[in-house]
């Protein structure tokens, strides 16, 4: 069990936030158990509302209503991220969770469940963020200080939430603490709206909070320059994500599996995550990465369950490097990583994906019978999130096996260095960019996973059975800005591995159908089902408003919501 830990399981009901008249005075009487705006109006109650916006990140809720699942609700964008893109297959076997095999084929349509579940807890937690900041608006008492503090939180929270769905559907409506009718058009900008609230954020929060978890000021400036990075501003974007650099509060953590490791991933390189954890009071491990408890291997393994997001062959292969250490960009996926293969590869694939005959973490070593159906979906398995030996102490409710205490990184210092040198390399700044990228591959060398499991040094891990390992850095002057960004950009691949940023970075770099129609065509040989594949094309560049949503929003017979183009 985590220590010291900022616990997010708590959940309020706020009920009532305005009294309606009524002639039975026992109908004014708040219901015993439940809790009402009176009841929270005090500083007590108000971050305790706020705390209730902050267990919406994980994207589980203990009343799911409409919500028919809880994996593509979850706050690690593993099926939007990693499942859409060259990083992952959807896994397990034909036909489970079909859902997620039709996004993963490009059958994308409007009715499919999964866009509903997201938009749902997506809003969920807007509603939590705006509930929270009219409850404070309304409290008098609470210190002046401290009441811009709960502000900041709950703003960056309700930027957050909206962000994540301006990514998917980029029309989307925006609402704030004073509307009060929720049938809104979606036909509005909403990319001013978000950057209000992180800038507001940053302004009002501390560098540091005495409570592990809390967002701070690094993290609303890290999620400015994001939004900047995302719309193309670079020259505002390098702007905020220099004041993250220069703020001297964080840095790189020695290894790179330290931020997936429990006792570690709180560490300087941690920016904003979901806080996970077991055992911690909840009755069905809520906390444990719910929605990612699919997300182990299989069968023999001593996860048992249940074999989803594999990563892709063209994943493994992208951690080719040449003799020098560095990455072969254009033939990378000429040769296949195989158990035959003994040429240079980049550490930190065995960090990130769980291949045959090596050691999965400290758990054992990865076999064929880990795998639930191999001509399916491939021979690899998600390792980057896995616990190791003693880490998961979850017991009851679901199989504990499958949950994992293991905080989930929305944004971490290496992600921030990244995003920095791509502006920096569109503002023309190369050799910074060149600086910032050695940053993270000389930390990608510090150490790879030993032949127990354990870290070791490059030397000591080598070995045939593993590959030659090799990463080094960029030793010569980066003068071709087109040369320095290819750098950039495959790096973010290498270091954000199944972390729910690929596919969306695609998307933002303009290059989504070049790379995935080719990593369809290339990967179709080894795995036959995605023939039936649509392929990627301009409708994709946004994704199909579900049409429940859609319905809901009528007034007066007429839809508020209007359908995304080509759905």
């Amino acid at each position: 069990m985590k220590k010291n830990k900022f616990i997010l399981f708590f959940a309020v009901a706020l009920l009532g936030m305005g009294i309606m008249a009524c002639s039975d005075e026992f109908l004014e009487a708040p219901p015993q158990g439940s809790l009402d705006a009176g009841t929270l109006a005090n500083e007590a109650g108000v971050d305790a509302a706020i705390i209730s916006a902050y267990s919406m990140l994980d994207g589980w809720a203990e009343s799911w209503g409409s919500v028919s699942s809880p994996w593509p609700a979850s706050g690690s964008n593993w099926i939007w991220g990693s499942v859409l893109s060259d990083d992952a297959h959807k896994g397990s076997e034909a036909g489970d969770q079909g859902q997620s095999e039709e996004l993963e084929l490009f059958q994308w349509a409007p009715g499919n469940s999964y866009f509903n579940d997201r938009f749902v807890i997506l809003y969920e937690g807007i509603a939590r963020a705006n509930a929270s900041i009219a409850l404070l608006n309304g409290v008098e008492g609470i210190d002046a200080g401290k009441a811009a503090v709960l502000n900041g939180e709950a703003r960056f929270l309700r930027g957050h939430f909206h962000f994540e769905a301006w990514k998917m559907w980029k029309n989307i409506p925006y609402y704030d603490e004073t509307d009060t009718d929720f049938r809104k058009s979606n036909q509005t900008d909403v990319v001013p709206n978000i950057l209000a609230d992180f800038e507001a954020a940053a302004a009002a929060l501390p560098a540091t909070q005495s409570q592990i978890g809390r967002v701070t000021s690094g993290a609303a400036n890290a999620y400015v320059g994001k939004l900047h990075l995302y719309n193309g501003n670079f020259s505002e974007a390098k702007t905020a994500l220099d004041r993250v650099v220069n703020s001297g509060q964080y840095s790189l953590n020695p290894c790179f599996h330290d931020i997936f490791s429990i006792g570690l991933e709180n560490g300087p390189e941690m920016v904003f995550s979901i806080q996970a954890s077991v055992n911690d009071g909840s009755s069905e491990g809520q906390n444990g990465m719910f929605g990612d408890r699919l997300n182990f291997p299989h069968g023999g393994s001593p996860f048992g369950c249940c074999g989803f997001h594999q990563p892709t062959q063209n994943l493994v292969n992208a951690h080719r490097v040449d003799d020098a250490g560095l990455p072969l960009f254009d033939s990378f996926n000429d040769t296949d990583v195989d158990e035959n293969f003994t040429g240079p590869l980049d550490p930190r694939l065995d960090w990130t994906v769980g291949r045959d005959g090596i050691p999965f973490l400290d758990i054992g070593v990865h076999d064929p019978s880990w795998i639930r159906a191999r001509s399916f979906q491939g021979p690899f398995s998600p390792k980057k999130f896995s616990y190791e030996a003693g880490q998961n102490q979850q017991s009851g409710g679901w199989t504990s096996t499958q949950l994992s205490p293991i905080n989930f990184p929305i944004i971490r210092y290496s992600d921030v260095l990244l995003m920095l040198a791509e502006a920096e390399v569109e503002v023309g700044s190369l050799e910074r960019a060149r600086e910032l990228t050695n940053m993270v591959r000389a930390r990608a060398g510090n150490c790879a996973q030993g032949s127990d499991g354990s870290r070791s040094g490059i030397t000591a891990a080598e070995g045939a059975a593993y590959g030659n390992y090799s990463v080094s850095t960029y030793d010569d002057a980066w003068t071709n800005q087109a040369a320095a960004r290819d750098a950039v950009r495959y790096e973010r691949r290498m270091e954000l591995a199944l972390e729910g940023h690929r596919f969306f970075d695609l998307q933002r770099w303009g290059v989504a159908a070049d790379v995935i129609n080719t990593y369809i065509a290339e990967e179709q040989p080894k795995r036959p089902y995605l023939n039936a594949s649509a392929g990627y094309s301009s409708r994709n560049d946004v994704m199909p408003l579900p049409t429940i949503q859609i319905e809901l929003s009528r007034v007066d017979g007429v839809e508020m919501i209007q359908q995304n183009p080509g759905y």
